[in-house]
């Protein structure tokens, strides 16, 4: 009897310690697998930000031979070439200076005969780990061999704003804002806009122009315009540049039309009073004593010389004129 229990005491033991380590195999892959690192990913330095956020939990596996790349290119003779490389291996050294990362450089060799990019396949696929790279063919060939691929360059795309500045749309404005002008409403993805003078247009659909975006610890704000005000404006612009425009055409100093009453002719065609000073009274001297002499010649019965003069009468000729008919 105490042998049979024996046994089965040893039969429960082996079936919990399968059972035990059958579950630790399957929750492994997904917790610690580790992410090894390609060299594009160094050079483009963006993954320093993703890991201080705190989203990487995953070991970062640093091979060797990108390491050895990287010091290859810090020895090209191409100067850009060798910043880029150099920028490259600072930003390993950043990595291992953060503490909520596990940074483990991975020593496969120096060099790889094969390749980078093959040595890199070849490392995620034996330790069914992950891939981090923005570079766009080994993308495409990591995905095709079943790696999985975590780009900078998506998650970057994938993140970004929906809406630039200068950009329109229309939305529904629900409700007051902080100031007394504003109005709030939201874009399809939960957004906050903030509609400046739109105080008055709560509760109806209008089409915004956005000004700027603001990013927050709380989320992100678009503050925006209305379009419809902009175009009032303009218009009101171009119709105050008119009546301007008129007023300047029409001169303010204008005679009033002289009626003769008593004998009921025609009033007389309004003059222009000049706004400039008058000339120096030796032109109208001359030009009455030029009237003078035609006056005598006619009385004489001698025919005025005719002289033509192409030259514009001035308001002052003409006042003498008018003066001399009457």
């Amino acid at each position: 009897m105490e042998i049979i229990i024996l046994i089965l005491l040893l039969v429960i033991a082996a079936e919990v310690t399968y059972l035990a380590a059958e579950s630790y195999r399957k929750n492994r892959p997904v917790s610690q697998a580790p992410i090894f690192v390609d060299t594009s990913v160094l050079i483009d330095g963006r993954i320093v930000a993703i890991a201080e956020s705190g989203f990487i939990a995953r070991p970062l596996y640093i091979p060797r031979s990108v390491v050895g790349e990287l010091q290859f290119l810090a020895d090209n003779s191409d100067s850009e070439k060798r910043t880029r490389a150099r920028h490259g291996l600072d930003v390993i050294n950043q990595l291992q200076s953060i503490a909520t990362v596990d940074v483990v450089i991975f020593a496969d060799g120096v060099r790889a005969e094969e390749g980078v990019d093959n040595r890199l396949l070849e490392l995620a696929t034996n330790h069914n780990g992950a891939l981090c790279t923005i570079d766009y063919n080994l993308n495409k060939v990591a995905v095709v061999q079943g790696i999985q691929v975590l780009n900078v360059n998506e998650l970057a795309k994938t993140l970004r704003m929906a809406y630039l500045p200068g950009e329109k749309m229309k939305i529904e404005l629900s409700q007051k804002g902080n100031e007394s002008h504003q109005a709030v409403g939201h874009l399809p993805d939960g957004t906050m806009v903030v509609v400046e003078h739109a105080h008055k247009l709560i509760g109806s659909i209008v089409e915004v122009e956005f000004i700027r975006a603001l990013q927050t610890a709380a989320g992100k704000m678009m503050f925006a315009k209305v379009v419809q005000s902009v175009a009032g404006s303009k218009s009101q612009v171009r119709k105050a540049n008119r009546k301007t425009a008129e007023e300047q055409a029409i001169p303010k100093n204008q005679a009033k039309p002289i009626v003769n009453r008593a004998k009921g002719t025609k009033p007389v065609a309004p003059v222009e009073v000049a706004s400039s000073p008058a000339k120096p009274r030796s032109t109208n001297q001359r030009t009455a004593r030029s009237s003078l002499q035609k006056q005598q010649q006619k009385a004489q019965g001698k025919p005025a010389p005719v002289r033509r003069n192409n030259r514009r009468k001035s308001p002052e000729d003409s006042l003498v004129e008018l003066a001399n008919s009457q």
